[in-house]
């Protein structure tokens, strides 16, 4: 009768261990999960959020220093400038589907003069900006050691600590309600005749190039996403841009096609 029972008790104790040993196990899974910073069920990083432009969001160009123009640029959604005078925003009524805000009298006939809005843009876009900078453990840092050409993004964070070049196409892909940020240190040079290309369902509006240098795109380029400029953003004849201009000094466009997304 005893050692039925000693061995009754040990078949008891066995289970209870063997059942703590695979709760342990799997917790150390899920743990490992976690700390890569994935689920367990995909592979795609998770909670990186886009960039809130606030009321600069209304804009497909805003520029706190001007907007130069060489004639005929295609620009559809609504221009603004401050705290410049409007006198500093060339382009022409005829080039804009859009409202053209300014904080005073001068600039184009069809101008709406509108300071108090135009500040507080002014402010979400530098807000955004700081926003975008912020963002810290990257999921690319420096990919291609600045050079980007062929290569095909994917959803996440990427940070470049100096200049980055786009010398040829790329590929930005994902899903419609992806995020991307780049974040870079130096300038942005994009060449002549390269195109950015969305895949997968990826949206403009989700993606943000937060540059601290000069951001210029060369002729008849094609690009993708909203650009939160430091410094000028300069399009080169024919360039195209589904996305907004958004600058912390000036913008210039030279026969260009600028469609807010």
């Amino acid at each position: 009768m005893k050692l039925t029972n000693v061995l009754t008790m040990s078949a008891m104790l066995f289970v209870v261990s063997m059942s703590s040993c695979r709760k342990e196990q799997d917790a150390k899974f899920q743990n490992n999960d976690l700390s890569n910073g994935r689920s367990s069920s995909t592979a795609v990083q998770t909670g990186l959020t886009g960039v809130d432009l606030g009321v600069a969001g209304n804009f497909v160009i805003l520029s706190k220093t001007g907007i130069t123009d060489v004639y005929k640029s295609t620009v559809t959604g609504d221009v603004g400038t401050s705290p410049i005078t409007g006198a500093a925003l060339l382009l022409s009524c005829a080039e804009v589907t859009g409202s053209v805000y300014t904080v005073d009298a001068a600039g184009p006939a069809c101008r709406i003069t509108s300071a108090t809005m135009l500040t507080s843009a002014i402010g979400d876009m530098q807000t955004a900006f700081t926003d975008a900078a912020g963002r810290v453990d990257p999921d690319f840092l420096n990919l291609g050691a600045g050079d980007i050409g062929g290569k095909t993004l994917t959803p996440g964070l990427y940070k470049w600590t100096s200049a980055l070049v786009i010398p040829t196409d790329i590929e930005i892909s994902g899903g419609a309600d992806d995020v991307f940020i780049f974040q870079v240190a130096g300038t942005l040079i994009m060449s002549s005749a390269v195109n950015i290309t969305l895949s997968g369902g990826v949206q403009a509006k989700n993606i943000f190039w937060q540059v601290a240098g000069a951001v210029t795109l060369g002729t008849t380029s094609h690009f993708e996403g909203n650009i939160l400029g430091q410094t000028g953003i300069n399009l080169q004849t024919g360039a195209s841009v589904n996305g907004r201009l958004l600058a912390q000094t000036a913008v210039t466009l030279q026969m260009n096609t600028v469609t807010q997304p």
